[in-house]
């Protein structure tokens, strides 16, 4: 169940009797699980999401990068598993995702998720609809930036699709609102 807050998406999941390692404490492979299903919640449950058929093929998780803050234990009192998101690429999200009880914070994750295209399974560019959307979950600075992107991005579709006798040059886009795209990093086979 999720709760309804502004700049912030926050997913109700209980802890599992499960989810105990031999420790005694919820184990950190399943506290990755918490973040995969408040990350499932926003981009394939949310409202908006399902009545604008947001992210119809679905994302990818690129990265996670996690600090365990504290040990979790088990108890019948739900998780808030509270998502912001702190930066848009061309195709993909930077998500911050706390896991929290009783006002402490247990693990805080950076996460990449990333828009997938159905028909190759690679990246693909966020819609200006996907980025108004995921900028809702933005702190203010970074929303107006997002929503700015959103419409250039848009604009410059519009210009890109019009006859070529009526297409304007379009240059770079200013304040560099619009990061650079990084040459993609292969794995290679040591000599060894």
């Amino acid at each position: 169940m999720s709760a309804v807050l502004p700049g912030v998406h926050v997913l109700s999941c209980p802890t599992r009797w499960s989810d105990v390692d031999e420790n005694g404490h919820i184990n950190n492979a399943r506290l990755v699980g918490y973040i995969q299903e408040g990350i499932y919640d926003l981009f394939c449950h949310h409202e908006t999401a399902v009545r604008e058929s947001l992210f119809p093929s679905g994302f990818i998780i690129a990265r996670h990068e996690i600090d365990y803050l504290e040990q979790l234990h088990h108890r019948p009192e739900p998780l808030s598993v509270v998502l912001t998101v702190e930066r848009l690429g061309r195709s993909s999200a930077q998500v911050e995702v706390n896991v929290c009880r009783d006002r402490l914070t247990f693990m805080r994750a950076r996460t990449v998720v990333v828009a997938r295209d159905r028909e190759s399974g690679r990246s693909r560019a966020l819609s200006p609809a996907e980025r108004i959307f995921l900028s809702a979950f933005m702190p203010d600075p970074a929303r107006a930036q997002a929503v700015l992107a959103a419409t250039t991005v848009t604009a410059a579709a519009a210009v890109s699709a019009a006859p070529p006798a009526q297409r304007v040059a379009a240059g770079p886009v200013t304040g560099g609102l619009l990061p650079s795209r990084r040459p993609r990093r292969r794995c290679h086979a040591s000599a060894r």
